[in-house]
């Protein structure tokens, strides 16, 4: 744990504001959920809260199925990074930033389908590349809870030629369905 040197007093509420700039390194904000731990020496932890992270196995099979059937890559993200992915590696995509295309996806809550002939969106949908987007061809499922983005499922390829149809569209959009229907339960 590292300290910052900036101390917040509690008020009567029991409210405490964190500070603006770690709010906006650690990529934090207004409504979004935080998880709080308590340990034995009496330190208190905010930690981001990710519903889609707390999936685990089950947000792995979704992708995995994905993949196996689509045969494209498959990834699921949080709010902020790739939680899961199947048909590329882990390390390449799982803990990556997504990019603000991803985040339009979210806040319209509206799937977007790019094909190499429109693959004009700023930056890259995963990862810090501001540039230039990873995949050639995409598709961003938002997963919407309770009016809420929590995420998306992305199925993607990176093959020269290789364009996502209208079927992976729906392949994308039912388990973006399925998990949202999953965690109102």
């Amino acid at each position: 744990m590292k300290a910052t040197g900036i101390v917040r007093r509690i008020d009567e509420l029991g409210r405490i504001v964190i500070p603006i700039e770690i709010r906006r390194s650690m990529n934090i904000r207004e409504g979004d959920p935080l998880e709080i731990f308590v340990d034995r020496e009496g330190e208190v932890i905010l930690k981001k809260y990710s519903a889609i992270a707390e999936l685990g196995d089950f947000a792995q099979g979704i992708v995995e199925s994905l993949n196996e059937s689509t045969g494209t890559l498959a990834l699921l993200t949080d709010r902020d990074e790739v939680v899961a992915v199947a048909g590329g590696p882990a390390r390449e995509f799982v803990g990556k930033r997504i990019g603000p295309i991803v985040l339009k996806a979210m806040d319209d809550r509206h799937t977007l389908h790019f094909t190499s002939k429109d693959h004009r969106h700023p930056g890259s949908a995963i990862g810090e590349d501001a540039e230039r987007c990873v995949f050639t061809s995409e598709i961003i499922a938002p997963i919407v809870v309770g009016g809420d983005p929590l995420g998306t499922v992305i199925v993607a390829s990176r093959e020269a030629g290789r364009e996502m149809t209208d079927l992976e569209a729906k392949l994308a959009e039912t388990a973006a369905g399925f998990l949202a229907r999953h965690m109102e339960e």
